[in-house]
């Protein structure tokens, strides 16, 4: 044994032991939770749209809802996909930074501008910070280890909703109790701004990301995984053209090959579904939340801005939610039954929630039904999360919320230029909460109708049963036969013949009983009497038979002849055919008598 050095003992590295892991993991989370909290901290964001039609700003309803909020539409589904890629290659951070920037151009825009531009400006700045959110929820998960997402996208999501929630409670104090002015409550909004990017300054920049930034262990095995999952034919043809080869190194990109992989994936029908829930349902979710606002101030017009109460309304809008989505997290149901039925309700609940808005003029109306209809939605959402994630690895599955999202923009500018835009048909917002309606209205028959067409094929499937060809004999006696072999899921393994106890040279060739002895048993045999000498030649040892093959008359009805096939190795082993005969003719006499 070699005596240690005390220079050796100098050199030796020394490991961060469990306490100083898990206090540092605590200090990260702690950070990341407090920045989260405060990203969210803008009182005045509840009150915007007062803002813009009071006297601070002078707007007219017409340019509000037809020329300034459908840029924002516009502008995220532009910056969508370029911030989606820009999050994984830069690794988070600057992208954080980059939100931070925007939400403080919105409020300078907000307090400083005074035409139609420059308020579409700042639609265009809002769209960044909506598309730049996705760096949050996934920069947590790239500095803790796997065992830790679900404990972390806890916290983080009770940090963002606790911020959402605290702001809208804070902005309606200020308004309602403190009589503060909306555009004091602007800058307000726009301190806590710029106390969360000096916050962001101090993140620290993950090494790795998603897809660009993968180790070299990472990228291997993702490789082969999807080489797995969709292998590439070989044996290709040298000496190919340039373009050949450069389409082929494209496909070998990663990214590509994982959109590829997502089609043959989508074949799937829960992922299907619930991603076309993603789409639809999510764009007009989003249409609502973008105008409920304008209706808000159409139905009572902000007069005094202390009997102005959106705040209020976000605020237990948000708490509504997370108190469904926690509860969604308890539903244990066959999903794979019953989920367009449980669709087809949540939209159909939602679209009479709309209706509401739009018929009702009385306001608190207005924010109950709102109330109601982003809880409905939150609900469905850690559903929808779940059911897409739990067939997925997590960079398909970072790629199907991505896509999803990007399809269901695609939808929600197309309204939006078709229904709001001046350049369109420019409705006034009540009308445009009419088409919401119908909106949600066709989606929940067509969630309805598929749901009724899975479960008349359920019930087909439940109560079509293969018929046995003993049922196909016309005498009564072959009836009453086929009821008795039908006791036992048309099988025969339950049969146990009444012998006396095997000789010990008989047990060596009395082995399990074969396809039909191992299904599950059902209900007790009867116990039929059997004449002594016959019952002797179950003790006769027989030569083992041969693989049970389909009869002739089974060949044309394969799933017949999985329930009943009356070959000799369909037996136990330890019955002879003869025995076994002796024994459904007692039993058809038994039946008779």
């Amino acid at each position: 044994m070699v005596p240690s050095s005390p220079a050796a003992e100098k050199q030796a590295p020394v490991e961060p032991g469990p306490d100083l892991e898990r206090q540092s993991w605590q200090c990260l989370v702690f950070y990341l939770c407090f920045y989260g909290f405060m990203a969210q901290m803008r009182p005045g964001e509840s009150f915007i749209t007062p803002y813009l039609l009071g006297p601070d700003k002078n707007f007219t309803k017409e340019q509000v809802t037809n020329e300034i909020t459908p840029v924002l539409s516009y502008s995220y589904m532009v910056v969508l996909v370029p911030i989606f890629l820009l999050t994984d290659y830069l690794r988070y951070k600057p992208v954080l930074l980059l939100q931070g920037l925007s939400y403080m151009a919105v409020w300078l825009l907000l307090l400083l501008g005074h035409s139609v531009p420059h308020m579409q400006l700042m639609e265009v700045f809002y769209s960044i910070t909506m598309a730049a959110r996705i760096a949050y929820s996934s920069y947590i998960f790239s500095l803790v280890r796997p065992a830790r997402y679900q404990r972390m996208a806890g916290y983080s999501r009770t940090a963002v909703l606790l911020g959402v929630f605290t702001s809208s409670v804070l902005g309606q104090l200020l308004v309602t109790a403190g009589r503060i002015p909306f555009s004091t409550l602007n800058y307000i909004s726009l301190a806590f701004l710029t106390f969360s990017l000096v916050l962001a300054l101090f993140l620290k920049r993950p090494k790795r990301s998603l897809f660009f930034n993968r180790g070299a262990q990472a990228r291997r095995d993702l490789a082969s995984e999807l080489d797995h999952m969709n292998p590439v034919s070989l044996g290709q043809p040298q000496g190919k053209k340039l373009g050949r080869a450069l389409l082929v190194a494209c496909q070998d990109w990663v990214l590509v090959r994982m959109l590829r992989e997502l089609g043959d994936n989508l074949r799937q029908p829960q992922l299907r579904l619930w991603s076309l829930w993603w789409v639809f349902n999510s764009a007009g979710y989003y249409l609502v939340v973008y105008y409920v606002h304008i209706l808000w101030s159409v139905v009572q017009p902000a007069a005094d801005s202390a009997r102005v109460y959106n705040g209020a309304a976000d605020a237990a809008s948000t708490l509504l939610g997370a108190i469904t989505s926690f509860a969604a997290g308890f539903v244990k149901i066959r999903w794979t039954l019953w989920s367009k039925l449980v669709i087809a309700g949540v939209t159909a609940t939602q679209a009479g929630l709309v209706f509401l808005l739009y018929s009702t003029r009385n306001i608190w109306l207005c924010y109950a039904a709102f109330v109601l209809f982003r809880g409905s939605y939150q609900f469905l959402v850690p559903i929808a999360t779940f059911q897409i994630a739990s067939s997925l690895s997590k960079e398909l599955c970072a790629l199907v919320f991505g896509v999803n999202t990007f399809f269901a923009t695609i939808v929600k500018t197309t309204i939006t230029l078709i229904v709001s835009d001046v350049r369109g048909l420019g409705l006034p917002v009540h009308s445009q909460f009419l088409l919401y309606f119908v909106y949600f209205l066709v989606l929940s028959a067509i969630y309805l109708s598929g749901a009724v067409l899975d479960g008349l094929r359920h019930f087909q499937r439940g109560h079509h049963q293969p018929l046995p060809l003993a049922q196909e004999l016309k005498s009564p006696s072959a009836e009453k036969t086929a009821q008795v072999l039908t006791i036992q899921d048309e099988g025969l393994g339950d049969l146990q013949p009444l012998t006396p106890p095997l000789l010990p040279e008989d047990r060596a060739w009395a082995l399990e009983p074969a396809s039909l002895g191992q299904r599950q048993p059902g209900p007790a045999w009867p116990v039929l009497p059997v004449p002594a000498q016959p019952a002797a030649r179950f003790l006769t040892p027989e030569v083992a038979p041969p693989a049970c093959t389909p009869c002739p008359d089974q060949a044309l009805t394969p799933d017949v002849a999985d329930v009943m096939c009356l070959q000799p190795a369909a037996y136990p082993l330890s019955v002879s055919q003869p025995g076994l005969q002796l024994r459904l003719n007692s039993s058809v006499q038994s039946v008779n008598q």
